[in-house]
């Protein structure tokens, strides 16, 4: 009687390993693993939209967009600015070297700016009349200029600048053209690609720097 108890638990035992390896090999057959060589990573573009305290641009009357047939979106910036006839920020590039960027994805936004690449220590000028009325040092931006127009209707930002020039200071009146810093890398920008970030944002009522509804620059400083 032993004996027979015996072999029954063991012919038990034989099936339910017989089992447990069958599902296990028609598991393996619906969801094989399949071993697959990873391509090399790409490096991630350095996020550019040091701005990330302006609002993104909204499709509000006066600053929706166009597409052209080919090429980057170009937006539609207010009358008032573009009759400002801004000077180009970086004296060294000339114009029909600027490519837009304003809708480029830089990781979780856009970046509501553009990039003006020249050689490091290039001079940076106001791109109109004006007040500084920040020097900001940031992660993203590195060393920074917020500059309000006469009107305070619009700011100008200025990033990634190697240095300010010497001298500049918060609350300075300067004039279009006049050298405030200089191209640099600083902040979350390539180090081999020296550039300025140059953004334009619309003022609200309450007039704060690090707050703005985002304009496309490349209109205005095409014109």
């Amino acid at each position: 009687m032993r004996a027979r108890a015996f072999r029954c638990a063991m012919g038990l035992a034989t099936a339910l390993s017989c089992a447990a390896v069958c599902s296990g090999a028609a598991a393996a057959t619906a969801h094989p693993r399949i071993a697959t060589a990873m391509p090399n990573p790409v490096p991630k573009p350095a996020s550019h939209s040091a701005t990330a305290h302006v609002t993104k641009g909204a499709k509000a009357s006066g600053n929706e967009f166009t597409r052209p047939a080919s090429g980057p979106r170009i937006g539609i910036v207010p009358e008032d600015l573009l009759a400002k006839r801004l000077t180009l920020p970086v004296p060294a590039i000339r114009a029909e070297k600027l490519q837009a960027h304003f809708y480029d994805a830089r990781g979780e936004r856009g970046h509501e700016g553009i990039d003006i690449l020249a050689p490091r220590g290039e001079p940076v000028v106001a791109a109109e009349d004006g007040k500084i009325v920040k020097l900001f040092l940031s992660k993203p931006g590195g060393n920074t200029i917020y500059e309000f127009d006469p009107t305070q209707t619009y700011a100008y930002y200025y990033a990634h600048l190697d240095h300010y020039a010497d001298g500049l200071k918060e609350g300075d009146t300067v004039k279009r053209g006049q050298i405030i810093g200089y191209v640099g890398s600083t902040g979350n920008a390539y180090p081999s690609t020296p550039h300025l970030h140059f953004a334009i944002f619309r003022l609200g009522q309450e007039k704060q720097w690090w707050k703005g509804e985002a304009l496309d620059p490349y209109p205005a400083l095409m014109q």
